[in-house]
């Protein structure tokens, strides 16, 4: 595309032609600040923050939707231009609840950050009437806070264009307007799948997930329970951006080292169960080629896109594999075989689960999620709760050495590490299902058709003779393209991989938060899934089926892959919903 230059505070920018006044000052490496705008996503000029002098133009101009021509002027730290800034944000401060010593988003606000850049504090500058509203609580995962939205729609646009389900928008009119669901429902009656990209992407406190951090002490500092936690693949990856650690970095060490230090008795790792659901689906997946099963098979690990299915596409529920994803057949295993192994009563054991998903707060809640007879887990939290917890037990998580996970639940193999990343669970299943058709030796592990941060992907596998047709599916709004072709028959497959995520678990609507300047400028998905992959180059297993602590599984307590025992403690059933919206 042919550049075109035009100046940014006196000084020349080239860049190319098409694009907006804010993308070419990030060119020069100027910055100019935006509260509603994501790339691609939402960019409608709404908060009125990145406006901009240009010269001949009659008035101030959003410098997101304003595209540049040839020889144009444009400054962005005028008097005039900040005068403007600090008047918007003055009048969103006058409509919006000043909590902010008791808001989750202290400190990472991206409002308040920009009233501290802009000299506005909490003063009233302009009094008169203000939006009250109820907090809605009615869904298992998040609370949605009106009285702290400033109107950005960052929210419902990811809603409808990312995740394609678009349960949120806006209300209303002029000053009455708020964001809210269809006939004022409340959320927990609608469609939501519980993703959590809407919290991930709000600026302020206006969404938040469920905070159940006091029930993880509560449980700590019960003697009469013991209490074990899991972590996710993908907490690994992002808890460190809690504590200023640039995005991209491994924090597996500290991690283990931090949840000892909150005085867990037992500290696991979800990699276990990873790889256990993938002797389980590899078992089902062969199951279902060889005898006639339904096909194609579709992952089940994402409790976002179970729900997504559940509600969408109800008729494709008999594709799914029955298998439980790992956070739930970690629970099972842990309250069942190694409760029994160490004695200890199953009604004693605590199991919290630490996860970068809000859907799992939904999920250890279905029925059929209770294989021992008690609920396979009990609480389960985000990455950013850990990170809090972390804060408010004092622990200097930058200064921690590394240490390890405990064993034998604290075991897992390079392939279940990359779970996290949108294509590793197919990756993973492919590494041990070719061996399992094959009953050879993989020559090369990596399956690098189906990595990356595509949308949809797509690859051909000649096994045994067979040509196993593979897709790869992250970000709801991409499940619902493929599924449509898959149910025209236009697409036919083996076997798909869902990931409810865009980038997938990575980028789960529980980790870490970053302000809309990163996400737009940097691809925190493909920082965070580089983590995991690197951690599978490094270990020494890669493959699930030579986990030595799933053997022992298998040996001494499950059988096989498939068995009674298996499906009693390790699978469970859907159900076919209504669409609400």
């Amino acid at each position: 595309m042919e550049n075109i230059t035009i100046k940014i505070n006196g000084r020349e920018v080239s860049a190319p032609q098409g694009s907006t006044i804010l993308e070419a000052a990030r060119l020069a490496q100027i910055e100019i600040p935006t509260l509603c705008y994501l790339k691609e996503i939402n960019e409608i000029g709404a908060c009125r923050m990145c406006v901009v002098e240009v010269k001949g133009a009659r008035s101030l101009v959003t410098a997101c939707v304003y595209p540049i021509n040839e020889g144009m002027e444009v400054w962005t730290n005028t008097p005039k231009v900040i005068a403007s800034r600090r008047k918007t944000l003055q009048l969103l401060l006058s409509n919006h609840d000043r909590k902010c010593l008791s808001c989750v988003r202290s400190g990472n606000c991206e409002l308040q950050t920009l009233c501290r850049e802009y000299k506005v504090d909490d003063e009233a500058y302009y009094d008169g009437e203000r939006n009250k509203y109820e907090l809605d609580t009615s869904a298992a995962h998040m609370v949605r806070d009106n009285n702290k939205c400033i109107l950005c729609r960052r929210c419902s646009a990811v809603c409808e264009k990312v995740q394609g389900v678009g349960v949120i928008g806006a209300n209303e009119r002029g000053f009455k307007t708020y964001i809210g669901t269809a006939f004022d429902m409340d959320l927990g009656d609608t469609s939501c799948v519980s993703c959590g990209q809407c919290i991930a992407v709000c600026p302020t406190g206006a969404l938040y997930e469920k905070d159940n951090t006091e029930e993880v002490f509560a449980a700590i500092a019960d003697p009469e329970k013991y209490v074990v936690v899991q972590c996710a693949p993908a907490v690994r990856a992002g808890l460190g951006e809690a504590f200023g650690m640039p995005i991209g970095t491994d924090v597996e060490g500290k991690l283990a080292a931090a949840l000892r230090r909150l005085g867990f008795d037992k500290v696991f790792d979800t990699t276990f169960s990873a790889d256990l659901t993938i002797m389980e689906e590899a078992h089902e997946f062969l199951d279902r080629v060889q005898n006639g099963g339904v096909l194609p098979l579709i992952t089940s690990c994402s409790p976002g896109w179970i729900k997504y299915c559940e509600h969408y596409f109800p008729e494709m529920t008999e594709n799914l594999s029955s298998c439980k994803s790992p956070q739930q057949m970690f629970g099972a295993i842990a309250k069942s075989y190694y409760a029994e192994k160490m004695g200890i009563p199953k009604e004693k054991m605590v199991v919290v689960s630490v996860m970068p998903c809000t859907a799992k707060k939904f999920e250890i809640g279905r029925e059929d999620e209770n294989g021992a007879g008690v609920p396979d887990v009990d609480i389960a939290i985000t990455t950013r709760e850990l990170g809090r917890m972390i804060e408010r037990a004092s622990i200097r998580f930058t200064d921690l050495p590394d240490e390890e996970f405990d064993m034998p639940l604290g075991l897992g193999s390079g392939a279940a590490v990359i779970f996290g990343a949108t294509g590793g669970v197919m990756e993973a299943a492919l590494r041990t299902a070719v061996e399992k058709l094959t009953g050879e030796e993989l020559a090369k592990l990596d399956f690098t058709d189906v990595r990356g941060i595509e949308g949809i992907k797509e690859a051909v596998y000649n096994v045994a003779g067979m040509d196993v047709k593979v897709a790869v599916v992250s970000g709801l709004k991409n499940a619902k393209e493929l599924l449509k072709k898959v149910k025209s028959g236009e697409a036919e497959y083996h076997f798909i991989e869902i990931m409810g995520c865009p980038g997938g678990c990575v980028n789960g609507g529980g980790q870490p938060q970053q302000p809309g300047y990163v996400r737009n400028t940097v691809d925190i998905r493909a920082k965070r899934a580089e983590v995991l992959y690197n951690l599978d180059k490094k270990n020494k297993i890669r493959k699930s089926h030579e986990n030595p602590a799933i053997i022992e599984l298998y040996d001494t307590y499950l059988g096989e892959p498939g068995s009674h025992k298996a499906h009693e403690l390790l699978h469970t059933t859907y159900v076919k919903r209504t669409v609400n919206k």
